[in-house]
């Protein structure tokens, strides 16, 4: 049957695509006739395949770019860590035995408060590296 420039199809869809489908239209404000022609339309174009591997392509391109300030970020934090403990090691001469209780009783006291406010500021404050990828 035609009306006007258009074929009348009939044929049946599983029940949880014919679900998604109605969702879909629901959501997009559109009729369903409209979103399952534009999906057979873009099925059946030839550069569809095309248009989906540049998306691809665009998607792995920015994950890659992700992944390098990653890598950037992980580096400088691996040299500043290391940098520190090179620096910590030469500027703190070793204790002596007398001295090694105190001393550790003290460095766990203050190593839980380095893990307390590590843990507010993780929290709540502005990352020490965004200001590394704005400079």
């Amino acid at each position: 049957m035609k009306s006007g420039n258009r074929i009348k199809h009939t044929f049946r869809l599983p029940p949880d695509i014919s679900r998604q489908l109605a969702e879909f239209a629901i959501r997009k404000r559109a009729t369903q006739a409209s979103i399952v022609e534009a999906a057979i339309a873009s099925f059946l174009s030839p550069d569809g395949s095309e248009r989906m591997e540049a998306a691809v392509t665009r998607r792995l391109d920015r994950l890659t770019k992700q992944n390098e300030r990653l890598e950037f970020q992980i580096e400088v934090t691996n040299e500043a860590l290391a940098l520190f403990v090179r620096f910590w090691l030469t500027a703190n001469p070793p204790m002596p035995d007398l001295a090694m209780a105190a001393a550790q009783a003290q460095g766990k006291e203050r190593y839980e408060g380095f893990v307390q406010a590590l843990a507010r500021k993780l929290e709540t404050g502005a990352r020490f590296s965004e200001g590394i990828r704005k400079a």
